[in-house]
């Protein structure tokens, strides 16, 4: 008796219901599966069955409670929701969402979109944001737990996607899905993808979503490779990933690089990337790079990042720089962005060389 219970349980469990459809989902033909005897069981059977196209969704908590969806402005009133399918951006359907606020849920739907029997197409939404799916069938899958989510995702780097010339599934998309992750499991998947055996690009994505998504995990990763990693170009990028990074240290972290990494070219990546950030220590960070690198090229790639700060700091110093400076190259660099700043005070600046 007990035996024939258990395999009414399992054949419950294997066996599409037919659905109401998950909150803010509109146009789909829903059905359910769980995901107890393990999520990429689940996608498979719904992969196997069915060869036009579908969408298979599962939810999973997000990493901070932002909201991810697709907006519309006329100037009077903000909405949000996405079409899955056909022109994306608002669907201007969802009659339940009239005030134009995505109140955020701290979960995330992760939605992948199949077609003969594999994967071409990865989004994700916050939960509260509304979704028309087009007509399509929506196997919806329940019970997921995030690691198996996580482990999925990363079965799809490197992928085929349809209709893609290059062949590739966006590699960014199922990286950024994996960093979305309320979950160290995601943790875990970023320090391995970032890691120097993974192919550039992927490293390159990887660093980015640690920037971005990540917190306090993702900048201790960052910092450590801005300092130690073997690759030069991706020491570059790297400095990149922490001006994504919201941790109070990250500034800092690219200051000491701009003073201390054995390259030229990141030292000046770096004081490009200071500029970028607007922080209050940059100016003088990159005067000091002006006056004491003792590289000629990694001076100019520092008067190009005064010529990147906003102008009311910039172009005095730019102007300080063409006066005073004792290197003739760097002089003739800050007259070069003085000139393209088409700044009022660097045309009074010029007059007045030309008069004397």
């Amino acid at each position: 008796m007990r035996h024939a219970a258990r395999l009414a349980v399992l054949a419950t469990l294997a066996t599409p219901a037919l659905a109401a459809p998950p909150d803010k989902l509109t146009n789909a033909r829903v059905e359910t599966r769980s995901a107890a005897a393990g999520l990429s069981r689940a996608v498979q059977e719904a992969l196997a069955e069915r060869s036009g196209p579908a969408w298979i969704g599962w939810s999973v908590p997000a990493t901070s409670e932002g909201s991810s969806c697709c907006w519309s402005d006329d100037g009077r009133d903000r909405r949000c929701g996405c079409r899955l399918e056909g022109r994306e951006g608002w669907t201007g359907t969802y009659e339940g969402d009239d005030s134009g606020a995505l109140e955020p849920s701290g979960r995330m739907r992760m939605l992948l979109r199949a077609s003969a029997g594999r994967v071409g197409r990865l989004r994700w939404f916050s939960e509260a944001c509304p979704l028309d799916a087009g007509g399509l069938p929506f196997v919806w899958i329940e019970d997921v737990r995030p690691p198996e989510s996580v482990a999925l995702l990363l079965t799809l780097v490197g992928e085929p996607r349809d209709g893609a010339r290059e062949g590739k599934l966006l590699d960014g998309a199922v990286i950024g899905a994996v960093a979305a992750h309320g979950d160290p499991s995601a943790d875990v998947a970023l320090d391995r993808l970032v890691g120097p055996g993974q192919p550039s690009k992927t490293r390159k994505e990887a660093a980015f979503w640690l920037g971005q998504a990540r917190g306090a995990h993702g900048y201790e990763v960052l910092k450590r490779l801005v300092r130690d990693d073997a690759d030069r170009h991706f020491r570059e990028h790297a400095i990149f990933a922490l001006t994504q990074s919201r941790e109070p240290g990250a500034v800092d972290t690219i200051l000491q690089v701009a003073k201390r990494d054995p390259d030229g070219h990141v030292r000046g990546q770096a004081l490009f990337w200071l500029a970028q950030t607007a922080a209050r220590r940059a100016p003088e960070a990159i005067r000091s790079a002006i006056d004491d690198d003792p590289e000629v090229e990694v001076k100019k790639k520092a008067v190009f990042a005064l010529s990147q700060l906003p102008k009311d700091e910039g172009v005095p110093l730019l102007i300080g720089v063409a006066k005073n400076h004792k290197s003739y190259e760097v002089r003739k660099q800050a007259m070069f962005w003085l000139g393209q700043s088409h700044d009022p005070r660097a045309l009074a600046f010029f007059e007045d060389v030309l008069k004397n």
